[in-house]
C-alpha cells in the first residue's frame, strides 16, 4: 500500500499524470495494484518513454 501511494506520487509530481489518469488506472487495477504502469501504458495515458522512467523509479525502490 505504501508503495502504491510512493508510485502515485511519483506519477503525479515527476511525470505530471492526471488525477484522472491515475484514477482510471487504479479502478482498472483494483485486484492488481502492481499493473497500474502497464494500465497506464495500454490506455495512452504515459508514453512508452514514461513508463521506462516508472519501471527505472520502481527499481531503485
Amino acid at each position: 500500500m505504501k508503495a502504491t501511494k510512493q508510485l502515485i506520487n511519483f506519477l503525479q509530481q515527476e511525470l505530471g499524470v492526471s488525477d484522472g489518469a491515475i484514477s482510471f488506472a487504479l479502478r482498472r487495477c483494483e485486484q492488481t495494484p502492481n499493473f497500474i504502469a502497464m494500465t497506464l501504458w495500454q490506455y495512452g495515458l504515459v508514453t512508452l518513454d514514461q513508463l521506462a522512467q516508472i519501471f527505472d523509479w520502481l527499481e531503485a525502490i
